[in-house]
């Protein structure tokens, strides 16, 4: 019998003890009054001794019977009650009470005559005919009360000598045998109701459990991230609208950014990072107990509200966070970590919506991950002000080269040992409502909004065409900067072969330069890319040597032609500067890399280089940057350029290394 049906069984069984408990007390009652009457009404001395012994006994299973139905009433009733051991209590009681009944019926046969005699009889066929109703809910029992009330009666009525007798006896036996089967038949009809009932009952409740399931389903889907299990946006939203609709105490809202999840996702796999965000949200409901605002706003961004804190117990509280989520994970046969960014917003103090409240926690955390990772940042008005001026510059960028404010301006590279021109730097101006942006300004913002790509192809096909212009047989290459965003595209070969192509420029007059932090990723690929575009005859150079990722073990394995000395070193040449540019004078000789100076302002600045054997200058000392239709004319200007090959160079590889 499996689980359902034991559950239908149970309670069948108790529907059917609420049926004979029911009408047990008026039952009791009845009996007793019934009892007693036909005790004291008559007074026959034949009979006397016998009643005298058996009304006690009928009442005492009376008072039994009465204390059971009272405990059933009062302590069984309203409690999922045992309905099986109820029905044994209740159907001993009302057997014992037949079999008291039969045994003064089958006495009254024997011993007494006319009124009540015939008394007796009517009164015990009519509480045997009762009991195919009242007892219908326990098959049995409510069969063998008509029968022993009466056919042991009808027995000894069948042996008296009186022929009237005889016939009440038969028509005993034959109304015992109808209340028998009229008992089955009844107890049948009403063991099918408790079971249909029954059976229909647990049919909704398996549907209101399933319709509960769907619910819940529904509910999750809904509310629930499916990953993590933690609130999803839509439901947070809902939560905290609700929280801030109501005067409730100050609280703190976080915003966390989990550093360096995109390179776990992109290089060991979503399989480890869907891990990763399981992890870190188990830590922070281990964390976040108290509250029940937490959840994940998407990707690797959660947020956690903190009810009644303040700005210094909430950064107390972020930085422990901090340290919790930054716990090494195992997964698999790794062990990988990362680290968190929180910003910080606070109720009613900076924002009294929702939205608002959320936005600023996520500036907050943008600008402290700017900064410093995994560390912990408060909103604050001039972070507004920045952003809003980030967002300014960043829709305008979107609009710049349509709209053509964007234009390229030239500096022009000297020759040391002979003050002729050798290359032009490419360098990017943005004019946007008569404002002129700052490159240090626009490009990060082009960089981190993936606008870089489209800026920097713009600018690799303008100086290409612009240098392709200068004049045939000028042999001065233009410089090209290039951004690591740009660099690690995987198309970026092929956008510099177009502007190669479209423009018509040598190859060799092409200069990329590159930062150092672009070998921070991974150093054989860049590496590779570098050999590809020295095949083509471009020629690559460090920009701004020295500040960044580059180490002696990189530089000796590091096939570049040139490196930038950084201009903040050049600016401190009266003191600790000079070593500094020795040092990668020296190291670059070692590896056969050519050396430009750059931000030289000054003739003694010019002078010193010269003498430490920089062989090529950039500077205001010699020019500022150029408009494109204004070098033709400095060109032909007292500086031209040298059309000899004054800088070439063979290195460790047998390669040449010229510019021209």
């Amino acid at each position: 019998m499996n689980k359902n049906n034991l559950e239908l069984n149970k309670h069948v069984e108790q529907d059917a003890a609420v049926l004979l408990y029911g009408n047990a007390i008026s039952g009791i009652l009845i009996t007793l009054l019934t009892s007693s009457f036909l005790v004291f009404a008559f007074d026959n001395p034949q009979t006397a001794d016998f009643k005298t012994v058996w009304w006690p006994i009928m009442a005492a299973v009376l008072s039994l019977r009465f204390i059971d139905a009272m405990w059933w009433n009062f302590k069984e009733k309203n409690t999922d009650f045992d309905g099986k051991k109820a029905i044994t209590r209740f159907i001993i009681g009302v057997n014992s009470t037949a079999i008291v009944w039969t045994t003064y019926l089958v006495y009254a046969t024997t011993h007494s005559s006319g009124i009540e005699l015939t008394t007796t009889v009517i009164t015990v066929a009519s509480m045997a005919g009762g009991a195919a109703t009242i007892l219908a809910a326990h098959k049995y029992t409510s069969m063998f009360y008509p029968v022993i009330l009466l056919v042991p009666g009808a027995i000894g009525l069948l042996f008296s000598d009186i022929e009237a007798l005889q016939l009440l006896g038969v028509l005993g036996l034959a109304f015992g045998f109808v209340m028998l089967a009229t008992s089955k038949k009844s107890a049948d009809f009403t063991r099918n109701a408790l079971f249909l009932k029954n059976e229909n009952a647990v049919l909704v409740h398996r549907m209101e459990e399933k319709v509960k399931q769907r619910t819940q389903k529904i509910y999750e889907l809904s509310n629930l991230d499916p990953l993590t299990g933690l609130y999803n946006r839509t439901a947070f939203l809902d939560a905290l609208k609700m929280m801030v609709s109501k005067p409730i105490e100050p609280f703190s809202l976080l915003f966390i950014d989990l550093d360096g999840f995109k390179k776990i996702n992109d290089s060991i796999g979503h399989k480890a990072g869907d891990q990763i965000l399981k992890k870190t949200a188990n830590r922070l409901k281990a964390y976040t107990l108290e509250s029940q605002l937490l959840c994940r706003w998407g990707g690797d961004e959660f947020i956690i509200v903190f009810t009644n804190t303040r700005q210094s117990s909430a950064i107390e509280k972020s930085k422990q966070l901090i340290e919790k989520l930054s716990e090494h994970h195992k997964i698999e046969n790794s062990v990988l970590s990362v680290g968190a960014t929180i910003g910080i917003a606070l109720y009613p103090e900076h924002a009294t919506t929702e939205d608002r409240l959320i936005q600023l926690a996520d500036m907050a955390m943008y600008f402290q991950k700017k900064q410093m990772r995994s560390t912990v940042g408060v909103f604050s008005e001039q972070m507004e002000k920045l952003y809003s001026k980030e967002l300014r510059l960043k829709n305008g960028l979107t609009k710049a080269i349509e709209q053509h404010q964007l234009r390229i301006v030239y500096q022009p590279i000297i020759r040391s040992e002979d003050n002729t021109i050798a290359a032009f730097e490419a360098l990017l101006r943005w004019r946007n409502e008569d404002e002129n942006i700052p490159p240090d300004e626009f490009i990060p913002i082009a960089e981190q909004y993936g606008l870089i790509h489209e800026i920097g192809a713009w600018v690799l096909n303008h100086a290409c065409q612009h240098a392709s212009q200068w004049g045939i047989g000028s042999n001065v290459a233009v410089c090209v900067n290039v951004s690591v965003i740009q660099f690690q595209n995987e198309n970026f070969i092929n956008v510099v072969k177009n502007a190669l192509l479209n423009s018509g420029l040598p190859a060799e007059l092409l200069h990329l330069e590159i930062t150092e932090s672009v070998f921070a990723t991974d150093f054989d690929s860049t590496s590779n890319l570098i050999k590809q575009l020295q095949r083509m005859g471009i020629k690559v150079s460090i920009d701004d040597f020295g500040t960044g990722y580059s180490s002696l073990s990189v530089l000796q394995d590091l096939a570049v032609n040139m490196v930038k000395i950084d201009r903040s070193f050049v600016a401190k040449m009266d003191s600790n500067g000079a070593a500094i540019v020795t040092a990668v004078i020296n190291i670059a000789d070692s590896f056969n890399f050519l050396v430009i100076a750059e931000g030289v302002e000054t003739e003694k600045q010019t002078n010193a280089l010269k003498k430490l054997g920089v062989q090529y200058l950039q500077g205001y000392f010699h020019s500022r940057p150029l408009e494109v239709e204004n070098i033709p004319s400095y060109l032909q200007s007292g500086v031209s350029p040298s059309t000899t090959n004054l800088s070439h160079q063979v290195d460790q590889r047998g390669e040449s290394i010229e510019i021209n």
